[in-house]
């Protein structure tokens, strides 16, 4: 990874890429993609020890992954009070004195990600920050409610206030190479997000190979998702770094040929801050810096925070503090 160093990470004004319209379907290309698993895999395995940073370059890259979180809470035991909890923590995610002592300016995370029962909380926390509200929809984690319920959960939490939804896609799609449906399904969700971004989740780890994770990806963008998203976070197998190198290429390959770029989100099992470095390396090396933006890479995590934190602790004291010491919410 390219060396970065804290002078480097003073939070950029914000970018506003053109969305992603969307194109007609193309199952020609859709049928061309394949996905060579043990040259992926061979690929990723190298990338961990192959990329390292350490010292104030570490710091400067893990302030980067901070302003790339979408902080989140979906548990079934959630309140208001833990939601103004995590969005306090969104909004000074790193402890002042922390960032003090590195001499940097204040940030905060990417967006704060709840349920669509917590948005007006969170809108309400989040007043005047300009951290958007991403809510998950569409029947979440499974996806399997009826499919006019799935695009009216969508218009309510836009009417709530989310000026973000991830949406589950419907698996049974990509399993049965229903390629027209998937299609059909995620342009109705994203008509129904109108202004708000729309995050497409694929569940990667229950579509069966990586072939049907590069073919979904492909077919979500041409039906206009503006990011790609591995996992619910639900699932058994979420976020890894072979279906992040698909459908990071899937993202490429896209741009290369639409000339609009689309954002990236790895969820779920993402906990440590040395993962989120092998992360950001990828992403660098496969899309380039501007992929390095919030409004094109984020990641979905809540425990990654806490980690992070304790990691520029320890580059400030030179100790580690008790995890305990560093909750979001």
């Amino acid at each position: 990874m390219e060396s970065q160093t804290l002078e480097h990470t003073t939070p950029l004004a914000p970018v506003h890429e053109p969305r992603n319209p969307g194109m007609a379907l193309d199952l020609d290309w859709v049928a061309a993609v394949q996905a060579n698993t043990s040259a992926i895999e061979r690929r990723c395995a190298a990338l961990p020890a192959r990329r390292s940073v350490k010292k104030d370059h570490q710091a400067a890259w893990l302030l980067k992954a901070v302003t790339c979180i979408d902080l989140t809470t979906l548990s079934g035991d959630d309140t208001e009070d833990r939601v103004r909890r995590l969005c306090a923590k969104a909004r000074q995610p790193i402890r002042a004195d922390i960032m003090q002592a590195l001499e940097m300016p204040p940030l905060t995370t990417g967006a704060v990600c709840v349920y669509h029962e917590m948005i007006p909380a969170a809108v309400k926390a989040l007043e005047g920050s300009g951290i958007p509200v991403a809510a998950v929809s569409t029947g979440f984690p499974a996806g399997l409610s009826p499919f006019h319920l799935r695009v009216a959960e969508i218009e309510e939490s836009v009417k709530a206030g989310a000026k973000e939804i991830d949406i589950v896609i419907s698996r049974r799609h990509v399993l049965a190479g229903n390629w027209q449906a998937l299609y059909d399904e995620m342009k109705a969700f994203r008509a129904a997000c109108g202004e708000a971004h729309v995050k497409a989740i694929l569940a990667t780890g229950e579509l069966g190979s990586l072939r049907n994770v590069a073919r979904a990806s492909l077919i979500c963008m041409m039906a206009g998702a503006d990011f790609i998203k591995t996992s619910t976070g639900k699932e058994s197998v979420n976020a890894t770094l072979p279906v992040s190198l698909v459908m990071i290429r899937a993202i490429r390959d896209y741009y290369d040929r639409t000339g609009f770029r689309v954002g990236y989100k790895p969820a779920g099992g993402i906990s440590k801050a040395k993962d989120s470095l092998v992360y950001l390396s990828l992403i660098k090396e496969e899309l380039g810096d501007r992929w390095l933006q919030p409004d094109l890479f984020r990641f979905g995590a809540s425990s990654l925070m806490n980690d992070i934190e304790r990691q520029l602790e320890h580059h400030v004291t030179g100790a580690y503090s008790a995890s305990y010491r560093h909750a979001s919410a």
